[in-house]
């Protein structure tokens, strides 16, 4: 019970969300768009740095 506890409140890891997000892919063209955003820091900025943005 308190390990489904601890998932519940689990912050995936950066890893976790950029695996996510490539396999989220439709096709290989797809695929290479989202490993450029991956590559150019589309998950490494912090949310603090994403809401001073806006």
């Amino acid at each position: 019970m308190l390990h489904k506890l601890i998932g519940m409140f689990h912050m995936p890891t950066t890893a976790e969300r950029e695996l996510r997000y490539l396999n989220g892919s439709i096709d290989r063209y797809d695929l290479e768009f989202r490993q450029r955003q991956i590559d150019r820091g589309m998950f490494r900025t912090s949310y603090s740095q994403q809401v001073a943005q806006f």
